[in-house]
């Protein structure tokens, strides 16, 4: 196949400057330090009712981003084999995209006196968030021909990191200048008006890839008129017998699901770790977050010319490796200056590890239509990966009542990411540069 136009490929770059804004400011920076700081004052002073139980505040936070991807691990198998079957990948990334949107507006709305409110619509944004990947994703292998796959793939993190840098600089403004705008009313206020503003922007910018992308088509039209729920199972049939065929297949995604279990778990608590063990400011933990996403968009070039230069695999090796050695230093770190050191090192490695695993799934999948129930596979062995890591977490903070034991089991699941990965190159070719 031939690799599509240019205004195809940054059409479909597009959406990850859309959505990239949800998971920076949302997962990442502001939600985070607002929850903390509104969770850690009266009337909750670090403990949180939610649905009649009782939870350390930020264990609820891991309880509640691990529950909503365990609901797109359930749920996507069903919506991606009906969009391959249907050919209509593209109404459930537009659908996906409005709710996820919507969710975001509302945490507006998220103070102390709506917290379940807060609490509900982080769920759904991250839901939809996640269940739009597994069809922005599926677009990659048709549009990208297999040579090109890991340099359009590091395109569209590189569009996303620069998109929401920029949300993150205005949201970063707000905060800052918020005594200087007239209808801005405080910090907080400054905070759940970025919130709105994160919605917008991943609802207007996703217009963009919507009228780019092609439209989808039916994996077999002449079976149009069979039920969608029987045909949707039939195609997740397929795609089960066709992955039993792949033993490197295989093993790339148990490696996956291992390495990727302590990459988002990371990511996701990282911030709360800044937070409530190193007590750094709100504006230092923001401006730091800013600096990761500068200093992954070089990360993910730099391990895409990596991986064209020794191969897929001995790239990955390398940068789950250098992941094992972040969480033994996250663990040991003690002062404000060692966490911004180590967060310049997760920048580095964090988006070439995302964008290279894609691209690397996509150069193992075989000659199909069914790419959306393909890519349903990836991304829900992602999504259960995330509900362990960050349901571990949680549960290892509420035991030993601190997070750096948390970190350092992290350890544990990028080891095992690494010793599959191993035996997943000693049986491919995509080893060969």
């Amino acid at each position: 196949m031939k690799t599509a136009s240019r205004k195809v490929i940054n059409g479909w770059a597009m959406y990850d400057w859309a959505n990239s804004v949800y998971n920076l400011v949302i997962t990442t920076t502001f939600f985070p330090v607002y929850y903390t700081a509104i969770t850690s004052q009266e009337p909750f002073n670090g403990s949180v009712r939610f649905f009649g139980r009782t939870f350390v505040n930020t264990a609820l936070y891991s309880y509640a981003l691990a529950a909503a991807y365990l609901c797109v691990a359930i749920t996507l198998p069903i919506l991606s084999s009906i969009a391959d079957y249907r050919g209509s990948k593209k109404r459930f990334l537009q659908v996906f995209c409005f709710i996820g949107a919507l969710s975001c507006s509302l945490l507006y709305f998220f103070n102390e006196q709506n917290f379940s409110l807060g609490i509900i619509c982080m769920m759904v944004a991250a839901y939809a968030f996640y269940g739009s990947l597994v069809f922005y994703n599926s677009y990659l292998p048709e549009i990208a021909a297999a040579e090109d796959r890991d340099r359009i793939s590091a395109r569209g993190f590189s569009f996303g990191y620069i998109g929401s840098v920029l949300m993150q600089m205005i949201g970063f403004c707000l905060v800052t200048f918020h005594e200087y705008i007239p209808f801005i009313e405080s910090s907080g206020h400054a905070v759940q008006f970025t919130f709105l503003l994160v919605g917008l922007w991943w609802f207007g910018f996703a217009q963009i890839p919507f009228r780019r992308l092609p439209a989808g088509k039916p994996a077999d039209p002449s079976q149009a008129k069979k039920n969608v729920f029987t045909g949707g199972f039939a195609e997740l049939r397929k795609v089960r017998r066709q992955l039993a065929h792949s033993p490197v297949m295989k093993r790339f995604l148990l490696a996956f699901f291992f390495y990727i279990m302590g990459v988002q778990t990371v990511m996701l608590a990282a911030t709360n770790f800044g937070s409530k063990v190193l007590q750094l400011p709100e504006g230092a933990l923001i401006t730091t977050v800013v600096v990761i996403q500068l200093v992954a968009i070089a990360g993910a070039w730099s391990i895409s010319r990596l991986s064209m230069r020794y191969g897929n695999f001995p790239a990955l090796i390398t940068v789950v490796f250098i992941w094992i050695l972040i969480c033994i230093a996250g663990y040991l770190m003690q002062t404000a200056m060692h966490f911004y050191l180590l967060a310049a090192a997760v920048g580095l490695v964090m988006g070439g590890i995302q964008s290279l695993s894609r691209s690397t799934y996509a150069k193992l999948m075989p000659q199909t239509r069914d790419t959306a129930s393909f890519f349903s596979f990836y991304d829900i062995t992602e999504k259960i990966a995330i509900v362990i890591g960050l349901s571990s977490f949680g549960l290892i903070e509420e035991i030993t009542g601190s997070m750096r034991q948390s970190v350092l089991a992290l350890m544990v699941f990028f080891a095992i990411g690494l010793i599959f990965l191993y035996f997943a190159n000693k049986r491919s070719t995509l080893h060969q540069p």
